[in-house]
């Protein structure tokens, strides 16, 4: 059994995959970042200084009783809430990775279409001589060393 594990573990695709999750484990903090910290402050200065991170309604609230200032501040009270600005958030964040995705797999695409096209016009190696031809040159050889002799 522990050799058919390590026979798998040692496959090229899990180790791929492996380099893809830690690859993609990455760029989630980078999007995060992105979507956070660059994307999100000037689009809510634009609305009138929104902070999307605190766009929430508060179900019921906890204690005490609201009105909240923030989202932190609603659930330290223990308010059950709907965070519409967090959702906000990741859709964006799913909207870029997605957006990322598509263009790599594009990327991909285009040149696998290239590298088929190139492979269509290479010129195809000459075909050679048929049993027929071989058997033709094999007789004409065989008379020229006859008629020498």
């Amino acid at each position: 059994m522990f050799a058919e594990f390590r026979k798998f573990i040692m496959r090229g695709n899990v180790l791929d995959l492996a380099v893809g999750i830690i690859i993609g484990a990455a760029f989630t903090g980078i999007v995060n970042s992105l979507v956070n910290d660059v994307l999100m402050p000037p689009i809510g200065l634009i609305l009138g200084g929104v902070d999307f991170s605190n766009i929430f309604i508060p179900l019921k609230d906890g204690s005490p009783a609201g009105p909240y200032a923030t989202l932190k501040a609603a659930q330290d009270a223990g308010a059950v809430t709907l965070n519409v600005g967090l959702f906000i958030n990741a859709l964006i964040n799913f909207l870029i990775v997605a957006f990322v995705v598509f263009l790599v797999v594009r990327a991909f695409n285009q040149m696998m279409e290239q590298f088929s096209k190139k492979k269509e016009e290479a010129p195809a190696a000459p075909a050679g001589p048929t049993t027929e031809e071989r058997l033709v040159n094999a007789l004409e050889k065989l008379n020229q060393v006859l008629e020498k002799q």
